[in-house]
């Protein structure tokens, strides 16, 4: 039966900033269905957040690469919890950092795989669901982007950049291409954040306070942070908004 909330689907929402968005989602009246790859214990304890919060919530377990995949978990997520309202294109890697010239092969491989194709997948099925043109109700998706894109991340993960820098080029064309079927199609860029996606990704461990000093406010943003801009973007706040990207960046 379907909820009179809003239901937002999330991807790699277990951690991070996926996480983050969830648990606001679900505090500000949203039902809450999120992905993930392999830690269920994490996507759990997600869903334990949500539910406390007075949420309907739902994990899918799934790859964002395999196309198969992406269609189940957005089958399971609306017999789950009723029609999608809200897509959030989270799930994405970096690798670890290094130079271009020494990267291996699968390195970018997959970061293009999750990053990209991944992304394109599920903005596809999104579209699929949600286009008034298809039957669907309308709605909004927001992408995650990163300010790599624009900075490039040079000597850090140039790949990675590369990859965000299509997800801007996806929200732009989509967000036209969907203008008139009642979907709007945004992006959040974040700048330096506090997950662990450092440590576990990029191998990284001093990545954070080396480059502080690069940001104007001389701050690390919090997952928090990023996920007031994304909640923005998915509300009638922002009902004539649409093809934009907002930095979170805290100046940089």
């Amino acid at each position: 039966m379907q909820s009179m909330r809003p239901v937002v689907f999330i991807t790699g929402g277990s951690r991070g900033i996926g996480a983050s968005v969830a648990q606001m989602a679900a505090a500000r009246g949203y039902d809450v269905a999120i992905t993930y790859r392999t830690e269920r214990e994490a996507a759990e304890a997600v869903l334990a957040a949500c539910r406390a919060s007075g949420a309907k919530a739902f994990a899918c377990q799934g790859d964002v690469v395999v196309e198969a995949d992406v269609i189940r978990m957005f089958d399971e997520a609306e017999a789950g919890l009723g029609r999608l309202s809200h897509v959030v294109n989270n799930a994405g890697v970096t690798g670890k950092s290094g130079r271009l010239e020494d990267a291996a092969a699968e390195v970018l491989r997959s970061c293009i795989d999750v990053n990209v194709t991944g992304a394109l997948l599920v903005a596809r099925e999104a579209a699929r669901r949600l286009s008034t043109r298809r039957g669907g109700h309308g709605g909004s998706i927001v992408n995650i982007s990163s300010a790599a894109a624009r900075l490039g991340s040079s000597g850090e993960y140039v790949w990675y950049a590369a990859s965000k820098g299509a997800i801007d080029s996806l929200t732009v064309g989509l967000a036209r291409e969907l203008a008139l079927d009642g979907v709007r199609v945004n992006a959040v860029s974040p700048g330096m954040t506090r997950t662990d996606i450092h440590e576990r990704s990029t191998q990284d461990l001093g990545r954070l306070e080396r480059l502080k000093p690069f940001i104007p406010m001389q701050r690390i943003g919090e997952p928090e942070e990023v996920a007031e801009a994304v909640l923005f973007l998915m509300s009638d706040a922002a009902s004539y908004i649409t093809g934009a990207n907002l930095p979170v960046t805290g100046g940089r």
